[in-house]
This record gives structure tokens, C-alpha cells and sequence, in this order.
């Protein structure tokens, strides 16, 4: 909408809508988030991994945003839509990992007073990697 307004044609407007849509930061975030679950590997190493954040070695990604400060209301049903997608598909292995992770960083006052919650990026890599 803002190309448009901009008077630019409209072939030049989707490209720009496209090209801001790629990223880790936007649309790449979901696969940012495929990198960092695959970087964990399994629950055990889940408590390492939320040190190494604490200490800025390691970004979370798909967790905080910038318009919600509480639990992302999209990430709540893409969770219950990548469920029914693996009922489907097959479970993927990787699901269990965020899970864990999930669960871990909420119950962790770290996050929590910094409002950092799974935003709907943390879920869908999971789904499209399905």
C-alpha cells in the first residue's frame, strides 16, 4: 500500500512488498528459527542454550515482537495448527525441541520481565519443514 501510494507501477510495488517481506529478520525469521533448533539438537541441550542467550552469545529467535509485549495470539494457533499438521505428516523431531524450549523460557524471569514470548515464527518453520 505505501509503494502504491508512492505512484510507482504495480509490478514495482510487489517486488518491493516481496523484498521486504526476506530476511532473518521477517520472512526469513521461521527458518532463522529451523537453524537455531537444529543448532540445539535435542531437550538436553536446551538449558545450555538459554545460558548461552543470557550471556549474548546466542540470539532466541521467534520470540518477542514489536507490537506484542505478551504471548503472540497467532503463535497460540499455529501451535495447535502445526499439531494437526503432524498428525498428518508425521511428528517432526524438531517440535519437541521447541516445545521444551517454550516451556523453559517461560517459566524463566529472564524472559519473562523482558516480555520475550514465541511469536508466530517460532512454530511455522516446523510446520513448512513437515
Amino acid at each position: 500500500r505505501h509503494l502504491a501510494s508512492s505512484g510507482v507501477d504495480v509490478y514495482t510495488a510487489v517486488a518491493g512488498s516481496a523484498a521486504a517481506l526476506y530476511g532473518p529478520r521477517h520472512g526469513g525469521a521461521n527458518e532463522a528459527v529451523l537453524r537455531m533448533l537444529e543448532k540445539i539438537g535435542s531437550v538436553e541441550n536446551i538449558p545450555q542454550f538459554i545460558e548461552d542467550v543470557k550471556a549474548k552469545k546466542v540470539r532466541l529467535m521467534g520470540f518477542g515482537h514489536r507490537v506484542y509485549k505478551n504471548y503472540d495470539p497467532r503463535a497460540k494457533i499455529v501451535r495447535e495448527i502445526a499439531n494437526e499438521v503432524f498428525e498428518i505428516t508425521g511428528k517432526e523431531p524438531l517440535i519437541e525441541v521447541a516445545a521444551a524450549l517454550e516451556k523453559i523460557a517461560l517459566a524463566d524471569p529472564y524472559f519473562v520481565e523482558r516480555k520475550l514470548y514465541p511469536n508466530v515464527d517460532f512454530y511455522t518453520g516446523t510446520i513448512y519443514k513437515a
